[in-house]
């Protein structure tokens, strides 16, 4: 962005990101009759991570009829866990429903936001030089939107290509190729099964094996989808039975981790049923609790590790040369592309925009250092800003939609209030934000997350700023209504330029 900044455009509501989250925001916007916002969306469509998400084999690790909108329900999808693009197309759907579309600003980009505290609004900025005002502000960025390429020496210098699985490249002509994969999280299991059949030789280097339970996959007929149709009912029974029993698991998670040790044959099993080669299968059997890092489901992961043109590399990467992978033991395996299934920037909850608070505080500054905010969704000294998808509100056990879905219902009580009490400004108090940030900690000091294993669950610091340590429904009922209490809340006449005006027009009076 150079020369003269450009005159903003006012809006009530400036939303950034157009995923889940934003969309979701935006529709319970306008069922609340307000029309007056906007949707900044950096690339040129909607969708978010399962717009960039398009590597082989991509789909969800939650069921389908319970990884969607409660408002927006769709009857038609395929199988149990949806692939990539049923996700999409049914995020396409529901923007086309709502006619989203024309409330968002593509190639919109967004570099840095400032809180005017004399006006009580945000000024939002974006790469290409265009500017946004609001008086409130969403930050919809959610967790999985900047890839994660670990920094290994030499990489620059590699000769062939090089790629993240959320930045997938389709021209890489993989067939007869030798080719590195670094990663082995939950993109890598979906992938690299796909690919291991069509290249010439594998090298999977692997830093930690997950824990993987056999997918229980279902396909859905066409007398399932015309149930789901025609009987709302069966829909919703549907979705309460899956709610119910992925909510149940946050017993073991957050209160009992030891009864994940019941769990753990049901997976060594699986392990064993797959992999017959005892070296091999030593390599990929977890030596931490079950549930510590995520735990994934796949059934044709272990079978592509027995491939002969697949090697399981468990030796660390020293560097990276013209030519390949140097391990720590000295040997260099020569390939032609290096594919990162490495995961994302979980921590980073504002999208490495620059944002700047009361006082010029910089959020992304402090949040580096120990992200916190009120329930997620509010952070102290940064008035009228929401982030959904914020710290300690992902989730190990149940869908994130339905946390975005409490998220978005608190916003909105939120907003309600302001409008009802004719407020200029709301914010979390800074004890309330402590007070709950401490319960946090205190709480997941006991889960299953904290049991001795490191994860990108948690920071640099060794603190887990990333998920939800219950049961859901808890958080539901947490955030079903502000409570003013909590809240430093400022009317119009209190604001700074609203005194200066008036003590003009004293003047002029007198």
């Amino acid at each position: 962005m150079s020369g003269e900044l450009a005159t903003p455009e006012r809006f009530r509501v400036v939303i950034v990101g157009s995923g889940f989250a934003g969309l979701c925001m935006a529709v319970k916007l306008l069922e609340a009759g307000v029309d007056d916002f906007v949707i900044l969306e950096r690339a040129d469509a909607i969708g978010g991570t399962w717009r960039d998400n398009h590597y082989p084999g991509c789909a969800c690790d939650v069921p389908a009829h319970l990884y969607s909108y409660s408002f927006f329900p769709n009857p038609d999808w395929s199988q149990t866990y949806a692939p990539q693009p049923e996700i999409r197309a049914y995020i396409e759907r529901c923007a086309a429903h709502y006619q989203l579309h024309k409330k968002v600003r593509f190639a919109a980009d967004v570099s840095a936001a400032a809180y005017d505290e004399r006006a009580a609004t945000w000024t939002v900025r974006t790469k290409d030089g265009r500017a946004f005002t609001g008086d409130v502000l969403v930050a919809a960025i959610g967790g999985l939107s900047r890839p994660l390429v670990p920094s290994l020496p030499g990489l620059e210098t590699f000769a062939g290509r090089t790629w993240h699985s959320a930045q997938w490249d389709h021209e890489a002509p993989l067939a007869g190729q030798t080719v590195a994969v670094v990663g082995t999280g939950a993109s890598a299991i979906q992938f690299v099964p796909q690919i291991a059949p069509r290249v010439a030789k594998l090298h999977l280097f692997q830093r930690t094996p997950p824990w993987i339970l056999p997918r229980r996959e279902q396909v859905f007929s066409e007398r399932h989808k015309r149930l789901f149709r025609r009987v709302p009912g069966m829909r919703a029974l549907h979705r309460a039975r899956l709610y119910a029993g992925h909510e149940l698991r946050a017993l073991p998670f957050t209160i009992r981790p030891q009864l994940l040790e019941w769990v753990q044959p049901i997976a060594l099993r699986h392990l064993q049923a797959q992999v017959r080669d005892p070296i091999l299968r030593a390599k990929l059997t977890p030596r931490y609790l079950m549930g510590c890092k995520r735990i994934l489901i796949s059934n044709d992961y272990y079978p592509a590790l027995t491939r002969a043109n697949v090697e399981v590399v468990t030796d660390g990467i020293r560097e990276v040369t013209r030519d390949g992978v140097v391990t720590v033991d000295g040997r260099e395996r020569k390939v032609d592309a290096i594919i990162f299934g490495t995961g994302f920037d979980v921590h980073d909850y504002i999208g490495g925009m620059k944002l700047l608070g009361r006082g010029g505080v910089d959020l992304g500054e402090a949040w580096r250092r120990d992200p916190e905010a009120y329930l997620g969704t509010m952070a102290a000294g940064f008035p009228n800003l929401f982030t959904l998808i914020g710290p300690n509100t992902g989730l190990g056990h149940n869908s994130i939609i339905f946390m975005i879905e409490c998220q978005v219902r608190l916003v909105m009580s939120c907003l309600g209030t302001m409008r009802d009490r004719d407020l200029a400004t709301i914010e979390p108090r800074p004890e309330v934000v402590r007070a709950f940030n401490d319960e946090m900690q205190r709480r997941l000091a006991g889960t299953v997350w904290m049991s001795g294993c490191k994860s990108w669950y948690q920071n640099a610091a060794g603190k887990n700023t990333t998920l939800w340590p219950g049961f859901t429904a808890e958080f539901a009922a947490r955030t079903a209504r502000m409570r003013p209490s909590d809240y430093i809340l400022r009317r119009r006449d209190e604001l700074p330029a609203t005194i200066e005006r008036d003590a003009r027009k004293r003047g002029k009076a007198a």
